[in-house]
């Protein structure tokens, strides 16, 4: 799938590049997908002949803006950025149903740990973590597609900030209120997911990453890096 595939570079200066990253691509290697051979680190850096520092993730479901640094320092003060919670990012997502036109979800949510990632990890349980996400609805959808046993469908766009960085902080807070994402297989629903795969050609799980505002680590300027949905997104709506 990723052969030969070129990235699209949103931003780069002497200090930090980033990409759009594609769904379905991992951010590095992980024992998750041991078999998997493409990565975005390795592509970025085949692609600009440099080494490059991951400050962030996007799960490999999740597209959109991916960013990295060029030398480990800066990774070190771009990483420090996001665990104070000075950054924002803001995502969009196609979820079932009719969403609220906006609000705050305020849901603990528990560790969630891999079996085969976390297998050296310590699993007595712990307490669920705080976790927050603003969300604003942008569009609605109704349409004449027969799903369970509903004769058509219901679905909104809807941006989402989070405010905490959990583990599928958004995804699960999404299904807590029983608006579960579209292509989602880990926590949404499974009829939607056949029906859009079906109807729309869509063969992925309907999260954007849109834009990430920073501060620049060393002009001290806000960076506000987007890029645009794809097409799939659109095609829903239309």
């Amino acid at each position: 799938m990723f052969k030969d595939y070129e990235l699209e570079i949103l931003y780069h200066d002497e200090w930090l590049v980033a990409i759009n990253k594609p769904s379905g691509l991992l951010v590095h290697k992980s024992m998750i997908d041991r078999h998997e051979i493409y990565f975005a680190m390795k592509m970025l850096r085949d692609q600009i002949g440099q080494w490059v520092y991951p400050i962030h993730r996007l799960d490999k479901p999740t597209s959109g803006v991916l960013l990295f640094a060029l030398d480990s320092y800066t990774a070190k003060l771009m990483s420090e950025q996001f665990k104070a919670h000075t950054i924002q990012k803001t995502y969009i997502a196609v979820v079932r149903g009719y969403i609220e036109k906006e609000g705050v979800i305020d849901y603990p949510l528990s560790i969630k740990l891999d079996k085969i990632a976390d297998k050296d990890v310590n699993d007595t349980p712990k307490e669920a973590q705080d976790a927050v996400t603003a969300f604003r609805r942008l569009k609605t959808i109704e349409l004449d597609i027969a799903v369970g046993r509903y004769g058509k469908t219901r679905y909104s766009m809807v941006e989402l900030k989070p405010k905490t960085g959990r583990k599928h902080q958004l995804r699960r807070h999404m299904k807590h209120l029983s608006h579960h994402m579209l292509g989602d297989t880990k926590y949404g629903r499974g009829e939607h997911n056949k029906m859009i795969r079906k109807e729309f050609n869509c063969h992925r799980l309907l999260l954007h990453a849109l834009r990430l505002e920073v501060t620049h680590p060393y002009t001290d300027e806000s960076l506000s890096i987007s890029v645009e949905l794809d097409e799939i997104f659109h095609s829903i709506f239309s």
